[in-house]
């Protein structure tokens, strides 16, 4: 563009980078509320509204049927589960998608969920978890209690302890 000759060509290149990689994000994440538009229509059989199509503003109210939970969510805090969805579906193997060891996904522009068809089904948020709550949820996974208080630290309802080496 013309003003681009005015502008240090790195500032430029970030700024296109930066724009490139929004881009993606949301353009994935349209993705994902399109098929589940689809999945709920075609394979649900659910009328998202008289008309069969949704506004904008209904969707964000969540005026449908069905929910599509993701990992790291208020409502599915946990982002290791983001490991057995790469198990049981071999994410890595069908997309190339990889799981970070803090559970990021590779590429950035990634999303992963659930849809749940069930007409009754709603998303809610988790609130503050307790210490019983923790270690019967670590024992379950088997996993360390440390380990769980990591990966549900923003629903912790008290302060980790953590030993000092």
């Amino acid at each position: 563009s013309g003003c681009a000759m005015y502008m240090p060509k790195q500032w430029y290149q970030r700024r296109v980078r930066g724009l490139v990689k929004s881009l993606a994000d949301r353009l994935v994440e349209a993705l994902a509320e399109h098929l589940h538009s689809r999945i709920r229509r075609e394979i649900w059989g659910y009328e998202d509204a008289p008309t069969g199509n949704l506004l904008p503003g209904d969707l964000h109210s969540l005026k449908y049927q069905g929910t599509r939970p993701a990992p790291g969510y208020p409502s599915l805090p946990d982002h290791t589960l983001k490991d057995v969805l790469w198990d049981l579906l071999h994410v890595q193997e069908n997309t190339g998608s990889v799981l970070t060891d803090s559970y990021a996904m590779e590429p950035p522009p990634s999303v992963c969920g659930m849809y749940i068809a069930h007409p009754d089904s709603f998303y809610f948020n988790l609130g503050q978890i307790a210490t019983d709550q923790v270690e019967d949820y670590a024992s379950r996974k088997g996993l360390g209690v440390s380990e769980v208080e990591d990966a549900l630290e923003t629903v912790l309802g008290y302060e980790p302890t953590r030993l000092v080496t």
